[in-house]
């Protein structure tokens, strides 16, 4: 399979002054939408701003979410579309665009065969924070999601040829009559105009902006970030300056399990918890629903007042999450032949670990968590050596607010009204998430919004024909 590495971005002396589409982002939102528009017989060309392909998407660890799935009877669970919107609605607060929502949801399991048509296979099931099922779906080797899922995309941009160039940073979105009509970038230090009649903006979030941080939740700014260098919230910048209608900036997603000790933070991924780990403070008691929304545990712990908490879990947990393999070789995990050294390497009082333990077990066997009223991730006791932990606090994660568009993915000015070849899809779009994103729509919205975003610029160029 063709590797990030293996693929090589175009040469800059390549880049031609006109496209079909043109679209900013090399995440899986920007990488579904050019192969879409591909497959309609329009021509494409990714522009990303970094040496390096992927975005935020390669960071991903958990899955895709998704409702209804062959994949999902596969595993005899038996889902419904109105049951996945529900669950994410009330996740969200109730605060979620319903439209986008129903869309979202109503479109999943066909980003899933659109996938498995591109070679991407998606044939496992874990379960995230605020799901009362599982329907998030990952790769039968169990790999964390995100550079499985570039990785796939990637080869089939590379089997198409589809241009894609880096180090190229898009300046301005250009207008004629209110259309667009091009976008000016900036590469090698050279100023250079790219005629389209279409431009998709999947540029992510900004939970790299500090000063974006500030304005919109100054309260956050002090923490630190999951988020790539390059989620500045570029598309957002771009278009308002075109009169876009910008949505839930305030809403800003904190992740409760962020390993940040070190110099680099590392997401610790929903997967862990759905697979059976579970949080202790600095006792080694339980104190939380570990798989409510990732707000709800993120209040827990900073309740705790204890400059985070700690994930504990066993062999077998790890054996269903490929990524702890990582997270030990970056020396972000601690472990123990027996709960006693466990409790000793984290300082817990040894007979309080044991105890929760014990009462965890037991809450699995009987499969009713009195304490918490935890009723997901709950297949496996813990109780197979070697054991584990990693120390977790909470850091920004992703950014729910930004440009609002309608279903079709058209960009919206602030009457209202579409701005006419513009679309947007991923983060940098606000109002699907309300005011707090559920683990595994991310990946899910990247494409189900990305193939929609392709589908309608050639709808949107048909037109115009």
């Amino acid at each position: 399979m063709t590797t990030q590495a293996e693929f090589q971005p175009q040469s800059l002396k390549h880049l031609k002054d006109y496209y079909d589409v043109v679209i900013i982002g090399s995440g899986s939102s920007g990488l579904t939408s050019a192969l879409q528009a591909y497959e309609l017989g329009i021509k494409p060309v990714i522009l990303e701003k970094m040496s390096s392909l992927g975005g935020n998407t390669k960071r991903a660890s958990s899955g895709l979410n998704a409702a209804e799935t062959y994949v999902q009877l596969q595993h005899q669970v038996v889902d419904s579309y109105e049951e996945f919107y529900n669950d994410v609605y009330q996740g969200g607060g109730c605060q979620n665009n319903p439209q986008l929502l129903h869309y979202f949801t109503e479109h999943s399991a066909l980003a899933i065969d659109w996938l498995s048509a591109q070679g991407i296979f998606l044939e496992d099931l874990t379960i995230t924070g605020g799901m009362k099922v599982k329907r998030t779906h990952r790769p039968a080797s169990l790999a964390p999601i995100g550079n499985y899922l570039i990785t796939g995309l990637l080869k089939r941009m590379a089997q198409f040829q589809i241009p894609i160039f880096t180090n190229v940073t898009v300046t301005q979105l250009l207008q004629k009559q209110g259309q667009i009509k091009g976008v000016k970038i900036l590469s090698n230090a050279q100023s250079q105009i790219i005629n389209t009649n279409a431009v998709i903006l999947a540029t992510g979030g900004f939970g790299a902006n500090t000063e974006m941080i500030k304005k919109y939740c100054p309260n956050l700014a002090a923490l630190k970030t999951t988020n790539q260098q390059g989620a500045q919230g570029d598309g957002i910048l771009l278009a308002q300056k075109l009169g876009a209608q910008l949505v839930d900036m305030e809403q800003i997603q904190v992740h409760p399990t962020v390993q940040q000790d070190g110099k680099h933070p590392y997401l610790i991924g929903e997967a862990v918890r759905g697979e059976g780990a579970i949080l202790v403070d600095k006792q080694g008691r339980r104190f939380v629903n570990e798989l409510q929304t990732r707000q709800n545990v993120t209040t827990a712990i900073n309740n705790l007042q204890e400059n985070g908490a700690t994930l504990i879990f066993d062999q077998n947990v790890r054996k269903r999450v490929p990524a702890i393999e990582f997270y030990d070789q970056v020396g972000l995990v601690k472990s123990g032949q027996n709960w006693a050294e466990l409790a000793a390497k984290n300082k817990f009082d040894n007979k309080t670990l044991q105890e929760t333990v014990q009462r965890w077990n037991q809450a699995v066997l009987w499969q009713q968590d009195q304490q918490f009223g935890r009723q997901t991730g709950m297949e496996q006791p813990l109780n197979q050596a070697p054991y584990y932990s990693i120390h977790v606090a909470p850091a920004i994660h992703y950014t729910m607010g930004g440009l609002a568009i309608n279903t079709k993915t058209q960009v919206l000015q602030t009457n209202g009204q579409i701005i006419p070849g513009l679309f947007a899809a991923g983060e940098v779009t606000g109002g699907l998430h309300g005011n707090n994103r559920i683990g595994g729509n991310s990946i899910a919205e990247t494409v189900v919004f990305g193939r929609q975003a392709g589908q309608q610029a050639f709808k949107y160029l048909q037109n115009l024909k």
